[in-house]
């Protein structure tokens, strides 16, 4: 399960006179300016070489991670199936999260992709240093077969959000990161996988703070870029906490996937309503911006301000219905013919 990284700073409240020890709710501030244009950069235009998951001409894909109720093959096609119900429409690309000993192809995968959705696989690979001297090769080697059996396109984030500062124990450094990702790249090399589309994925944090461009491996060895956004312990217009991110993209040629965002329970049903406002106008602001996936879990054992779902909130949810059904975000998947 994914664990939210705070983004810098802290939200400090003080109470004055108060006797209780409970903790107040945060008030959204900033709240998103809907009054001035969103932000927006002079983006790279293509033509995108993207791998075998080609972007869409126009507009953008949609897609989430939706946290079943069970972690079971049954209950992770219950939990899609719903959210799409809910929604009015299909999902274009569902992530899935494995561990590094997990293999894709499951009976939930095949399920997604017989419905005509595509699978973006985030995959927790291990120890950068042991993998980069070998040890892994065998599993790393299975994991690739699995994924060319699929025979359709997938999105494969290694280890995404890598830049952590919590994962520093196993990812070292960003020359680490780069020397397990072309081995791993190597390996599915030599067992013939053409149907992977390799994703560089950290967090808009990592681009605020400066460090993520580290881990990249380089043009030739990308296909899609791609961030993580939240407004999680500080709210914030997504066009903000994602600029550095937006600004470096636009100097490479690929197409970006959005590979999760979120707004948190703590800033209110409105707050809420209003940041997934101003993002459906931030990712059209910006047309490199050819896929958005987002992160539909309150991930047990995290505060309000790392709690993301947003089924039961009716305001929140209308406003994220209103970006799934805008046409941008609505010209169908690969896999449905579009």
């Amino acid at each position: 399960m994914r664990r939210v990284t705070a983004l810098t700073g802290l939200i400090v409240l003080v109470l004055a006179g108060c006797t209780s020890h409970r903790r107040a709710e945060p008030e959204p501030v900033p709240s998103p300016d809907l009054t001035s244009p969103p932000v927006a950069v002079a983006v790279n235009p293509g033509p995108f070489e993207a791998g075998p998951f080609a972007p869409p001409a126009e507009g953008a894909y949609l897609g989430a991670w939706i946290k079943p109720e069970a972690l079971t093959h049954a209950g992770r096609v219950e939990a899609v199936g719903e959210l799409e119900e809910d929604l009015g429409r299909p999902l274009d690309i569902v992530n899935t999260y494995r561990r590094f000993d997990q293999m894709v192809g499951t009976e939930s995968d095949a399920e997604f992709l017989d419905r005509g959705a595509t699978l973006m696989v985030s995959w927790a690979t291990g120890d950068n240093r042991s993998i980069t001297a070998g040890e892994h090769d065998r599993l790393i080697r299975r994991q690739a077969r699995a994924i060319r059996k699929v025979k359709r396109p997938v999105l494969l984030r290694i280890r995404w959000e890598m830049d952590r500062p919590n994962l520093r124990a196993t990812m070292w450094s960003g020359e680490d990161y780069i020397a397990a990702y072309k081995r791993i790249r190597g390996i599915f090399a030599e067992e013939r996988v053409k149907n992977v589309s390799w994703v560089f994925c950290p967090t808009a944090e990592g681009f605020i703070r400066g460090d993520a461009p580290a881990f990249y491996p380089g043009d030739d060895l990308v296909d899609w870029t791609c961030v993580d956004v939240y407004a999680g312990n500080l709210f914030q217009p997504i066009g903000q906490l994602m600029g550095p991110f937006l600004t470096w993209a636009a100097q490479r040629p690929k197409p970006i996937v959005i590979g999760e965002f979120g707004v948190a329970k703590a800033w209110g049903s409105a707050g809420r309503a209003a940041w997934l406002q101003d993002a459906r106008r931030t990712f059209k602001a910006n047309p490199q911006i050819k896929a958005v996936v987002y992160f539909e879990s309150d991930p047990e054992g995290n505060g309000p301000n790392q709690q993301f779902q947003l089924a039961g909130d009716k305001p929140a949810f209308k406003a994220f219905t209103r970006l799934t059904k805008d046409p941008y975000f609505n010209g169908g998947g690969p896999g449905r013919g579009a």
